[in-house]
């Protein structure tokens, strides 16, 4: 791997309720996430 740079493949179990109404917040506001981000919508544990 040289001169290659490494990136993460990073998935997110996000909360229904919780964390993924903030990331879907933050798509309709057209604010930028990493594209190696994953966002996979849980039901919230807690409910």
């Amino acid at each position: 791997m040289s001169g290659a740079t490494y990136e993460p493949k990073i998935i997110g179990f996000l909360c229904n309720w919780c964390s993924y109404a903030g990331a879907d917040l933050a798509g309709t506001t057209r604010l930028k996430y990493p594209a190696n981000l994953k966002i996979i919508r849980v039901p919230c544990s807690g409910r």
